[in-house]
């Protein structure tokens, strides 16, 4: 089979695609032909080893897992003898943070890490809507949206930004999102009321005042943003911040001053998984594709990943 590999830290140039004997499951896997992954920020922090933590995580001088990849959607081909959920020919997708080796023409992958998935959508539609809606289902659930709050998304046009928006939705309050202007209409159409255009405003300027800040792109601070909140406002990042101050703030806005920092620490896969593929069976979550590439154009696609240009996600077509 053919995958793609990478035995040091580096970018994009760093991955090869080689041919490796077709992997056999263990008595507690399923065997996946994959259709479709995704290249996404998760696997970026793993080609790259950056930021540090990820290295303390998935190996220090080099990664312990050589094929990349942490999303997939696909059919199962064979099964361990000891697996239940599951029978050859059943559809399924899943994600893993640390690395699921799915970047390849098949993958095994243990039972317990695997879900259906949902009816009536494609294998495509189904790998886009696993990394940035898990962190958007964290977004969404540390917090209590209540009917006619306003909320503020910065960084709507990304994959977590994109999911979030739809999330919330689905609930009774206006969302102001901030986006490029080459994507003002796409952001329209997933259900902002209002739309910030970053190229030319700065929406830590906005005189009006948030319940929420969700900077799902992580590049802003809370300090920037604590003006345009209200009272007991909630400033939410995906990122540590500048020398990991979210973390600071998470910790101490608990203690005193009436407006709070939350990092959202993703909550289990057996939570976010059902949540997510409920809303794309029910067409109320559509994730946003931007590119689609083959395996063999894998090295591209993640050079135009690492430049922070994507919209929505990144689609490998590997069948």
């Amino acid at each position: 089979m053919k995958a793609a590999l990478r035995r040091q830290y580096g970018d994009q140039n760093a991955i090869t695609i080689e041919n490796l004997e077709k992997p056999v499951p263990q008595p507690n896997e399923i065997l996946v032909k994959v259709h479709a992954t995704t290249v996404n920020r998760t696997d970026c922090a793993n080609l790259t080893g950056k930021p540090f933590i990820m290295k303390l995580m998935l190996g220090l001088s080099k990664p312990r897992r050589i094929i990349l990849g942490t999303d997939f959607s696909g059919e199962i081909i064979e099964t361990g003898a000891t697996v239940k959920a599951f029978k050859t020919g059943d559809r399924v997708f899943g994600f893993f943070d640390m690395g699921q080796e799915t970047q390849a023409e098949y993958v095994c992958i243990k039972e317990e890490v695997a879900y259906p998935m949902p009816a009536g959508v494609d294998f495509k539609t189904a790998a886009a809507g696993l990394e940035g809606a898990h962190y958007a289902y964290s977004f969404n659930h540390y917090v209590e949206i209540k009917s006619g709050q306003k909320i503020l998304i910065n960084g709507a046009t990304g994959a977590i930004g994109s999911a979030l928006l739809q999330f919330i939705r689905l609930n009774d309050v206006k969302i102001t999102a901030t986006c490029n202007t080459k994507n003002i209409e796409l952001i329209k159409s997933l259900g902002a009321d209002k739309i910030i255009d970053f190229t030319t405003d700065d929406f830590t300027k906005e005189n009006e005042k948030f319940d929420f800040v969700f900077d799902t792109v992580g590049k802003s601070t809370f300090r920037a943003c604590k003006p345009i909140l209200k009272d007991k406002g909630i400033y939410i990042s995906s990122e540590l911040g500048p020398n990991s101050e979210n973390i600071f703030y998470a910790l101490s806005s608990k203690v005193y001053g009436d407006k709070k920092v939350i990092f959202p620490i993703p909550f289990s896969l057996k939570k976010t998984i059902p949540y997510i593929s409920e809303l794309l069976e029910n067409g109320k979550f559509k994730p946003v594709i931007d590119r689609e590439y083959s395996l063999d154009q894998i090295n591209e696609a993640y050079k135009y990943v690492l430049s922070g240009q994507k919209t929505g996600n990144v689609i490998i077509n590997m069948q």
